[in-house]
């Protein structure tokens, strides 16, 4: 009850509370449908309870906002029916068509006690929000530019955006260094988040780290795999696409889902269901090259050995000829010289034979004028 002070008439705050409970108890006495936008979920894992903040905004700017409360028995319903439908789990940021009964608390104020949420009307959001990234990227020129950036003849350079304990990473890099044909790649892990409200910076920071190193890469592949098709809705981002969009390397994705293509697969150079897809189309590159290169290389084999027969097969008959040329040449040499040398002999017997007449005669001629001169000078000598 209210008391005197002064001759005013004065209420504690717990009746003025509780009178604004009860006349709004009274007022709201149902649940009605609002539309606003999911700011913050605030789930408390421990308690399996959510607290959203609700807002509405105009030109960016908050017009509206309001406390509300969800049990965790709703959530896990409300939830469940978000990933069969959304392929998304409840999450911060997006807008929403919800069930709600006003409540008041003394001490915790006025909230809104959700008790549906329309996963219909969020997916028809979330498309539209699809849609007006596409048109702005139509819209600037850019949407197709990774797409026409020159993709390596041999991309063995791959910079990785993704995480370690991915089993989409990890079967990735199974395919790439166990393939059967011994190629050899380069990779470099640039770790982010790949899904979440968390997913577009973590990715743009590292797509901006690569930049700064990319004369060491070839191509930027983006691997997230092993999660279904929860989460995708970060790659409908328009400031993550367009940096896709934009960027001066190829970039390759393997989300690894199979349903509708999100924005960022779209602007993407390349874009693989899974990253086991993204392994073979890099390995398929690799073929394209090797297998003509490998062909030249047989052909030019081929051609050498045939050139190296001919060659041996000309060179023993030429080796043939030689040595039939140098028999028949010695041949002929040795004739020469058997003839040489007989008719040397016969010219050296006749010379001897003509010096020792010749001698004779002169020894004859000697001897007669020898004994002439001393028979013409005995006499002389002897006196």
């Amino acid at each position: 009850m209210p008391e005197t002070i002064d001759n005013r008439r004065v209420f504690s705050l717990l009746e003025v509370s509780k009178s604004i409970q009860k006349t709004l108890t009274e007022r709201y006495t149902s649940s009605f449908w609002i539309k606003g936008d999911l700011n913050k979920l605030n789930f408390y894992a421990q308690s399996g309870h959510c607290f959203p903040e609700l807002v509405e905004k105009k030109d960016g700017r908050v017009i509206a906002e309001l406390k509300s409360v969800l049990w965790r028995e709703d959530y896990n319903r409300i939830n469940g029916q978000f990933l069969e439908v959304l392929h998304e789990p409840l999450k911060d940021g997006i807008t929403i068509l919800f069930s709600a009964r006003i409540q008041f608390d003394p001490v915790f104020g006025l909230s809104l006690r959700i008790t549906e949420i329309d996963p219909w009307y969020s997916l028809g959001e979330l498309e539209k929000e699809k849609q007006q990234s596409i048109a702005r990227l139509q819209a600037e020129g850019v949407f197709d530019l990774n797409k026409k950036v020159g993709f390596p003849l041999l991309p063995k350079r791959i910079a990785i955006i993704s995480v370690e304990s991915s089993k989409g990473y990890s079967d990735f890099m199974k395919i790439m260094n166990g393939n059967s044909w011994d190629y050899r790649f380069f990779s470099m892990l640039f770790p982010a988040f790949l899904q979440g409200d968390k997913a577009v910076p973590s990715i743009i920071y590292q797509l901006k780290r690569i930049r700064k190193v990319m004369t060491h890469f070839d191509v930027v592949a983006i691997i997230r795999g092993g999660g279904g098709d929860v989460g995708l809705t970060c790659y409908n981002d328009y400031e993550l696409a367009r940096a896709i969009a934009l960027y001066p390397l190829p970039v390759i994705t393997g989300i690894g889902h199979s349903t509708n293509e999100t924005v960022s697969e779209m602007v993407a150079y390349k874009n693989a269901i899974t990253p086991t897809e993204l392994a073979d189309f890099l390995l398929q590159h690799y073929h394209e090259f090797s297998v003509p290169l490998q062909e030249a290389e047989n052909r030019l084999v081929e051609k050498a050995n045939r050139l190296i027969r001919e060659e041996k097969t000309s060179l023993l008959n030429l080796a043939k000829y030689l040595r039939s040329v140098t028999r028949s040449t010695i041949s002929n040499d040795k004739q020469a010289i058997d003839f040489a040398s007989r008719s040397l002999m016969q010219a050296s017997g006749t010379t001897l034979l003509r010096s020792y007449t010749m001698l004779t005669q002169f020894t004859r001629q000697v001897s007669g004028s020898a004994n002439f001169w001393l028979s013409r000078n005995r006499d002389a000598v002897e006196s």
